[in-house]
Order: C-alpha cells, then structure tokens, then sequence
C-alpha cells in the first residue's frame, strides 16, 4: 500500500494590486519556496493574481456611477487574467517547474466581465480546473459576475480529490455539501476573509466534511491574514497565523479521513435521503444558446 501521507502547504502573502508582472513573479518565487519545503499541494488565497481591491467603491452610489470610477474598473480589468493568455502559460510553466499540485485564486476575464476564479493545476503544469465564485459578496457583486453549477467539480489528481469554495462560499451549506456528495479529501478554501471567526469555521467544515481545509487568506496592508491547515477531526495542524507572510505546511494522512467517516459521513450512512436531499444544476448557464435546424 502506498504512504496515504502527503505534504500540504498554504501560502499567506498578498498580491501586488494593480501590478501582475510583479504578482506572477512573487507567484512564482513563493511556490518554489512551498515546493523546496517538500509540498506536494499549496494553495494560494483568493484573488492572488489580479488582486482584491478592498476599501475601493469604484465611484458607484445608487442611481449613479462617476468617471474616475469607471477609470479605476478599467485599470482593474487590466490586472486581471484571460485564460487563453501569456499570464497562465507563465503560471503554468512555474508549476512543472515546482512539480507540485496548485490551487490559486485569480481574477478571470471572461469577455468583457471579470470572475473571481479558483484554478486547479496539476503537478506538469497542466490546467486541470477551475471554478467561478457563485456568489460575490456585497460590493463584489458590482466588479464580479457569477459563476454557475458548472464549475463546481471537484478534481481528482494525484495526491487525491480536490475542492475549492471560494471565501463566503464556505457559508453557503448546499454548496459544501455538494462538495461532501463528490468525496472531496482535500477542501480548499482561498479567501480575504481575516476574521478570528474564520478559523473555527474552518474547523467546522473539516469535521462536517470528514476532510482536510486548507484555507489560504492574504496578507497586505488592509488584509491580516489567518491562514491555516485543520484535519478531518477539526485539530488545527497549522496556524491561523495573522499579520505576517507566512507559508504553513503540514502532513496530511488521508487514513484519518476514513476514520472519521466511521461515525460520521455526513453523504453516506450520517444522511436521510428519505427526508432531505439535494439537486444541483451542473449544466452551464449561457446567455445565448444556438439551436441549428
């Protein structure tokens, strides 16, 4: 039997706002450091590469919309990524060079409307997933679209199965459950969310989950930090650690996985189908859809 053990990391540091050179080449600095350190998954916050403009209002007000707000959506727009472009060829090459699985926080361009987007990458560099927050929060909603069901998978790769909730999507039940219902082993949650109270929500998740949460907060002037690592059975194997970049690592056997699903497995023998049950819209949501004759 192979060694049910593997190595996670969370990466704590922050993007450099409005600059995605300078973001891709601390990217690219920090998964090598997480890499050296023997990981063989690290997770970046939310929002990593394009950024998190907290405190910013892009001049909207109700009924109204300034200039100089329009101005600073286009200069944001700039920062962010287009999947089909030289900013994830980049990624991609520093991750075969890592030879460590990924999980990233960035701003997508999707057409001419911007996503807070989780992108998986396997250990070669290859892109494996992604998926589009569901539900931007508050003023997110003004400077982010929603995504759908259809990017909701959980991703098998070779350390094992891997998820992503983005930030307040973690307080969405269904939508964890679902991610219960795909056998997720390796919960990722990537946020800006630098509460205390975050940490226990992280635990929370891990033993409702019987899964590892591997939360990745950023660290910047206005963002505090709170990364951490938690196990199925919501012991804190790393962290929180708040006001300092910081990369957390620790070891995760996926045996204790199954031993916490003996007496609770919450999509398993812990449900009641016969009372409560889910259904989820996996099919994408297009705007347009072109039937020929």
């Amino acid at each position: 039997m192979s060694n049910p053990t593997i190595k996670g990391a969370v990466v704590q540091a922050g993007s450099c706002l409005y600059d995605t050179p300078r973001t891709l080449e601390k990217f690219e600095d920090l998964l090598g450091d997480a890499a050296r350190a023997g990981a063989e998954l690290v997770v970046f916050p939310e929002a990593f590469i394009g950024g998190y403009p907290k405190g910013e209002d892009f001049g909207a007000r109700v009924g109204s919309r300034t200039p100089k707000g329009r101005t600073d959506y286009q200069r944001y727009y700039d920062s962010a990524m287009a999947l089909d472009g030289s900013e994830l060829a980049r990624m991609c090459k520093a991750v075969a060079k890592a030879n460590t699985n990924v999980v990233v926080g960035v701003i997508e361009q999707g057409g001419a409307t911007l996503y807070c987007t989780a992108l998986y990458f396997a250990k070669d560099g290859t892109l494996a997933g992604k998926h589009q927050k569901l539900m931007p929060t508050a003023m997110e909603r003004l400077i982010w679209g929603f995504g759908d069901g259809s990017t909701l998978s959980v991703q098998n790769m070779d350390v094992g199965k891997v998820g992503a909730l983005i930030c307040w999507e973690n307080y969405m039940p269904l939508a964890r459950t679902h991610m219960y219902a795909q056998g997720v082993e390796f919960y990722c949650a990537p946020t800006v969310d630098d509460r205390p109270v975050w940490t226990p929500t992280m635990q929370h998740i891990a033993i409702e989950g019987r899964c590892f949460v591997l939360s990745a907060v950023q660290h910047t002037d206005t963002i505090n930090g709170g990364s951490c690592i938690v196990s199925p059975f919501g012991d804190l194997l790393a962290g929180p650690v708040f006001g300092e970049d910081v990369i957390l690592t620790a070891d995760l056997d996926k045996s204790l996985i199954t031993r916490g699903k003996y007496d609770l497995d919450t999509v398993g023998h812990y449900a009641r189908p016969d009372v409560f049950s889910l259904h989820v819209n996996t099919a994408p949501q297009n705007v347009v859809v072109v039937e020929e004759d």
